[in-house]
């Protein structure tokens, strides 16, 4: 009962947090968070800069990495050939050009703003409601790099989208504190975080993972992999960005 009423009050104080900015969007002169070009809608940014976004628009359904055309259908060859552990991927953008400054500012400088503007793409690009799952879990982050930086990025993302999605959260657990994934291929990226997370189970029948960046699908894959074996049979992954191919 307690934790259903201190639920109920994050999200919302959440929505009441995302009312608020809306308001004050519209009462006070607004810039392009871009091109600081005079705003004259809702969004942070003007519809130019909408247009020049890397939108990730022809992606794998299985796994969102983006395609060069859907000749082939809406799965991509190695999905085809070697299925995720998650059954569909929702991940608007690439990671490249504006996006990376902007990720890494909100990674690496703790930038408030710049995760806000994060989570406005994200939920402009899917609605206000979840695509999939009847809970929320974001990546755990790593030990290490979370004391280093004094927060989880993942986690806060996690917790602004859950309000806003009215998605109660369940928390994964890190089992060991694996290395960074930079400069790894896929094959070593997989193994990196190999049996990484675990769950207290049984959990409900379908989850909605939740990353920044999905670089070859490996953390978000373990992680699927742990829902599993605690009992859920649905699962969906959500990213604000998808690496393309040629970058990994």
């Amino acid at each position: 009962m307690i934790r259903r009423y201190a639920l109920r009050r994050v999200i919302a104080a959440g929505n009441l947090r995302w009312r608020l900015e809306r308001w004050l969007r519209r009462a006070l002169p607004g810039y392009c968070a871009f091109c600081y070009a005079r705003l004259t809608g809702d969004l942070p940014w003007c519809p130019d800069c909408d247009g020049d976004l890397p939108w990730n628009v022809v992606a794998c359904r299985r796994c969102a990495e983006p395609m060069a055309t859907r000749g082939g259908g809406d799965v991509c060859g190695r999905c085809l050939r070697r299925p995720p552990a998650f059954d569909a991927a929702w991940v608007p953008l690439r990671y490249e050009g504006e996006l990376i400054r902007l990720v890494q500012r909100f990674k690496f400088s703790a930038d408030p703003r710049a995760g806000r503007l994060l989570m406005e793409l994200l939920v402009h690009a899917m609605g206000t409601t979840a695509p999939c799952g009847e809970r929320l879990i974001a990546v755990p982050g790593s030990w290490t790099r979370t004391r280093e930086r004094g927060f989880d990025p993942v986690s806060w993302l996690g917790g602004s989208l859950a309000a806003r999605w009215q998605l109660p959260r369940l928390v994964a657990l890190r089992q060991r504190d694996a290395p960074s994934q930079r400069g790894l291929d896929r094959a070593a990226r997989r193994h990196n975080v190999r049996d990484a997370f675990g769950l207290e189970g049984p959990l409900p029948e379908s989850v909605l993972l939740l990353d920044d960046v999905m670089t070859t699908g490996a953390t978000l894959e373990s992680l699927a992999l742990a829902c599993r074996r605690a009992g859920a049979r649905h699962i969906g992954v959500v990213a604000l960005a998808r690496t393309p191919p040629d970058r990994i």
